[in-house]
């Protein structure tokens, strides 16, 4: 549920700049709104949010390229409706209130799914991790800065959620406020802002807060253009004079992090806050949490980057990877500021997936997403560090930035048909894969022949807006919002029954929902899949083994064609299995490592039937049960292929499958 607590209101525009605002001052503000349009870095108003920025950057005396920059890398504009992000900012300038946020549940403390994955050491998850919502009192300033803003305008704490004039308004009131604490003039130039950016940012540190001012600064040099959620048209013209002057941040009182050890590209500001590798106790040597020591990539190879999400504030996830009886990630990536930390080395296994086979092959990456609401929406801050970060860590373990390796948590299989319904669905329908995989300069684009039959799904992120149910309660609709999500059906008719997934509800005939929650019926931008037929508006693909529908229409298309190596079944073959995994034949396990049983999921990937195909892979079990071992490396000689099965993605045995042309 949303707070509804408001500030004290104080007198009307206490706490503003002290200046003389004689009527002469106020016509001379009034007459000086064109020349801020014509001025770098401005534009003329074309609407009611250009003009709240030109309106506030005028009262407040703060350029209004830097209140533009500022809430661009807050919330690209955007107003949300007046629901809060992932963490509890409302507005264009995401001003911050946590305190009315529901209680905490981290994604790995729910649910059935065990983080480890692996049926030779089964973990327990400790009772850990609900929480009851904090204080406000007992949160950081940076987590409550719209009550900071509500004091300073006399504006009500209801209307700087919903209302973006007032949000501006109270963004600029808190610059201004900073740029007076910090001695620095109200100039026009907006390098002379440099520090009040850098810590508007809510950073505790130096190189947080460097980095959210080093990206305000570009995007206004840079210039930027674009059109926000509520259809109007925001353009900041490029402004030579936005020169970063780091050496302001010694003004602002903030410590100096200590980068020393981790493994993170320079552009970012990163620390080290290890995952303890401990034995719990007793005589089983396997007593022990929460990650295991590997030699990564020289004996097994890095192949997947897996993004999640914690549902978790910061300070409940970094108590969480802490705990010596829990499990650990190798990242956790904060939402308001985009600090990085780092837990766990990329050499070694952390425990997050659910699935052991892509455990031992990953890199997982956890993003700070505390679901004041479960459609909340996620920070610029957050995808610009989240993809600064995959993408240096793509580089140095040479993996492709594409769907098939760049896993979100919701697309990795079960290991097992017993696995499937317990498996995480975060970051869920609301993270913007197309804006995300931009900023990693690997675009989702049409390279294939309109006729030809592998696709790429990728709808308008901001009008795609499918309904979905179970944000605040079972079966009551999530509000509007957009969605890298398309939902398929069983015929070419948005009245047809969705298409089944007899894995996630086996006790259901595999009937599925439009919860949140639910992924047994929809495809995400990026992932690709075969053509099965096309009907007018309509498109089907193969999907869990049926035809799969979904609207592609001409003027707006949801999928684009796209080159993909695919595979069907060899020749004769009326049906081939489907695994979660790629596991070694009995034959290659040695003395002393138990067999891994070659289990099938529930799944039919018959004759006829294509998917598109990721890599080839060697099969492989990482046997590591005992603390301080760095384990064994099983391998096998039957290849496996990796196949975009449905929403997550399956492994076949390449002895079963031919390639075949789209």
């Amino acid at each position: 549920m949303r707070g509804s607590a408001t500030a004290p209101t104080p007198p009307p525009k206490a706490g503003r700049p002290s200046r003389r605002r004689t009527a002469g001052a106020v016509a001379a503000a009034a007459l000086l709104l064109p020349l801020l349009g014509a001025a770098p870095g401005a534009q003329a108003a074309e609407g009611p949010l250009s003009d709240a920025f030109a309106r506030a950057a005028a009262e407040y005396e703060v350029p209004r390229s830097v209140l533009l920059g500022v809430s661009y890398l807050e919330s690209r504009w955007d107003a949300h409706a007046g629901l809060p992000s992932v963490s509890g900012g409302y507005g264009p300038m995401h001003l911050t209130d946590l305190s009315g946020a529901l209680a905490e549940a981290p994604h790995h403390s729910d649910g059935a799914e065990d983080p480890r994955g692996d049926e030779a050491r089964p973990l327990v998850v400790p009772e850990a991790a609900g929480a009851e919502a904090p204080a406000a009192s007992e949160l950081p300033a940076r987590l409550r800065t719209l009550g900071a803003a509500a004091e300073l305008t006399g504006l009500p704490a209801d209307e700087l959620r919903v209302d973006p004039a007032a949000n501006v308004e109270g963004g600029a009131a808190l610059l201004a406020r900073t740029q007076r604490e910090l001695g620095q003039p109200f100039s026009e130039d907006p390098a002379d802002w440099y520090a009040a950016v850098a810590r508007y940012s809510g950073a505790q540190d130096s190189a947080t807060a460097a980095m959210f001012a080093q990206d305000v600064f570009s995007v206004i040099s840079a210039g930027q253009e674009r059109v926000t959620d509520t259809g109007e048209r925001i353009v900041l013209t490029a402004d030579p004079r936005a020169v970063a002057d780091p050496a302001q941040l010694e003004r602002a009182g903030l410590r100096k992090l200590d980068q020393d050890g981790t493994e993170c590209p320079a552009t970012l500001a990163c620390e080290w806050i290890p995952a303890p590798y401990e034995h719990l106790g007793g005589d089983d040597p396997g007593n022990y949490g929460n990650h295991d020591l590997a030699n990564r990539p020289e004996d097994q190879s890095i192949d997947y980057i897996v993004v999640h999400s914690t549902e978790a504030t910061w300070d409940t996830t970094l108590m969480l990877v802490q705990r010596p009886n829990y499990l650990a990630w190798h990242y956790s990536i904060r939402s308001s500021d985009g600090h990085v930390a780092q837990h766990v080395k990329a050499q070694d296994v952390g425990w997050h997936a659910g699935n052991w086979y892509v455990n031992a092959h990953s890199i997982g990456v956890e993003q700070e997403a505390f679901l004041a609401q479960p459609d909340a929406w996620f920070t610029e801050s957050l995808y610009r560090s989240s993809a600064r970060l995959v993408k240096y860590l793509a580089k140095e373990h040479d993996v492709p930035l594409d769907r098939q390796h760049i896993l979100s948590h919701d697309a990795i299989p079960g290991v097992t048909a017993a696995n499937v319904p317990g498996m995480h669905t975060d970051p869920g329908p609301y993270w913007d894969w197309a804006h995300y995989f931009q900023l990693m300069g690997a675009s989702f684009h049409q390279n294939a022949n309109p006729h030809d039959d592998v696709v790429t799904i990728r709808p308008d992120y901001a009008s795609n807006q499918p309904v979905y149910t179970g944000c605040e309660r079972a079966g009551v609709a999530c509000a509007p919002h957009g969605s890298s999500e398309v939902r398929l059906y069983s015929a070419p008719s948005e009245d047809a029954p969705l298409v089944k997934d007899i894995g996630l509800y086996p006790k259901n005939e595999g009937r599925t929902t439009i919860g949140v929650n639910d992924v047994g019926a929809r495809a995400s931008t990026g992932q690709q899949y075969v053509v099965a037929e096309r009907a007018g508006d309509w498109t089907a693909i193969w999907y869990l083994g049926q035809k799969a529908w979904f609207r592609n229409p001409a003027e707006q298309r949801t999928a684009v064609p796209t080159k993909g190596l695919v595979v069907t079944p060899k020749a004769g073959r009326e049906s081939v299995p489907v695994y979660g995994r790629a596991y070694p034949e009995a034959s290659a396990y040695p003395a002393g490592v138990p067999v891994q049983a070659l289990a099938p999921l529930p799944y039919r990937f018959e004759a006829g039937q294509r998917y598109v195909a990721g890599d080839r892979f060697h099969p492989e079990y990482f046997w590591n049960t005992t603390y301080g071992g760095r384990g064994t490396v099983v391998r096998g000689q039957d290849d496996y292929y990796q196949i975009q099965l449905g929403h997550r993605v399956a492994f076949v045995k390449a002895s079963d499958v031919d390639v075949v042309a789209p």
